[in-house]
């Protein structure tokens, strides 16, 4: 069965100081993400075992288990590609007219975002998702990682509000 990879950066550690240290990247991106790798694995392997014995007493909480570690996987990785050393200002293009369209103007938007960010109860994340039910973009927060909207929004842009992303630096 395949497994699931920690992703290479698309930059080195230190490329996004002086806003986030290498140090932190290098703590955030090689424990931290590797560690959700590892648990989405050893789940599956505990998945895997659990069909082989046809024992589906602890299904519910592997599947609780496989939700928190992938979802931590599939977030991170998201997060690295949002994260460029030639990053920052202001979309520009078809996301610059959505972000118009939907929120005003990107100072509305950034605000709503960075309150979303801010607000996040515990640890969590913040995003700016599609809804292709509503036909729009929408700010939503992420708790821990489990996702609390409708689960057809797809995530575009993610910040991570986990102290680990920070805490060494701020």
């Amino acid at each position: 069965m395949p497994v699931y990879h920690l992703p290479d950066l698309p930059y080195d550690y230190g490329d996004l100081e002086p806003a986030i240290s290498g140090e932190i990247m290098e703590l955030h991106h090689g424990a931290h993400h590797a560690a959700y790798v590892k648990g989405a694995n050893t789940t599956l392997e505990r998945i895997e075992q659990a069909r082989a014995e046809r024992d589906f007493s602890n299904l519910p909480g592997l599947e609780r288990a496989m939700a928190f570690h992938l979802a931590g996987h599939i977030l991170h990785s998201m997060f690295w590609t949002n994260l460029s050393p030639e990053g920052g200002g202001r979309p520009a293009g078809a996301l610059a007219a959505a972000i118009d369209e939907y929120f005003g103007d990107f100072d509305s938007f950034q605000a709503e975002m960075n309150a979303a960010a801010a607000s996040v109860q515990g640890a969590g994340w913040a995003a700016l998702s599609w809804d292709p039910l509503g036909v729009r973009l929408v700010v939503t927060q992420i708790h821990d990682h489990h996702i609390t909207v409708a689960p057809t929004t797809t995530p575009i842009l993610v910040f991570d509000t986990w102290e680990h992303a920070f805490y060494l630096q701020y």
